[in-house]
């Protein structure tokens, strides 16, 4: 078994381990947030869509809904203010909340803690040339790319044209970062993005994650 494999049986051995914790430990908190949707508003706790996965399969990525019942069939590009989103589903996605439910897609294989985050059908058809690689690879709750725009909803909120400026600006950079990490990919750098993602502060001592100036310029 070469180096590379050894890795990824240690990539799989740690969501497996990590997940299942996680499961049992967030289940009383898993019990509140599902109640508070419930009572919120219309409609399921989960909210199911399907994305891409490894190998471009197509699976169904869990998360808790932060959404009107229906409002995906009004696009799929979500901004900071978005009248879709309900008060409950705010303050989930300001803490990245809504992403708990992904930890039943680490356990079953379907993600990994780390990776590119899974496209939506019609991104992920676009993919061309060496960017494909990015579906040979699992894709994962967090990662650089998800990192890099950590404030993507605020970002967009910002555009005239957010539809324009995901597919023309913040798509193309995802790939670009994505591929990067795939290229220089080793379980103990996912290991530091899990701790950035938890604990943003920690990238001024891993330095992992290039800082996202047009964030910073909007936010003056």
């Amino acid at each position: 078994m070469n180096k590379i494999k050894i890795n990824l049986f240690i990539k799989r051995l740690f969501d497996i381990t990590a997940s299942s914790f996680g499961i049992i430990v967030l289940f009383i908190p898993f019990l509140i947030i599902a109640l508070l949707i419930k009572i919120s508003s219309k409609g399921p706790v989960f909210f199911k869509q399907i994305r891409i996965g490894k190998n471009g399969k197509q699976f169904y990525v869990i998360k808790f809904r932060t959404m009107y019942q229906g409002s995906e069939a009004l696009g799929s590009i979500t901004t900071y203010n978005d009248a879709r989103i309900t008060p409950i589903g705010k303050f989930l996605r300001k803490y990245k909340l809504d992403e708990l439910p992904q930890l039943w897609n680490v356990l079953i294989g379907k993600m990994s803690f780390v990776g590119p985050r899974p496209d939506v059908p019609g991104y992920a058809d676009k993919l061309e040339g060496e960017a494909k690689r990015i579906l040979d690879f699992t894709p994962g709750i967090t990662g650089p790319a998800s990192l890099y725009f950590r404030n993507e909803e605020q970002i967009l909120a910002a555009q005239e044209n957010p539809q324009k400026y995901n597919d023309e600006v913040i798509w193309p950079k995802k790939i670009e970062i994505n591929l990067n990490y795939i290229n220089n990919w080793n379980f103990f750098k996912d290991i530091g993005y899990i701790l950035i993602t938890v604990f943003p502060f920690l990238d001024k001592i891993f330095h992992l994650v290039p800082e996202n100036d047009y964030f910073k310029k909007i936010s003056c």
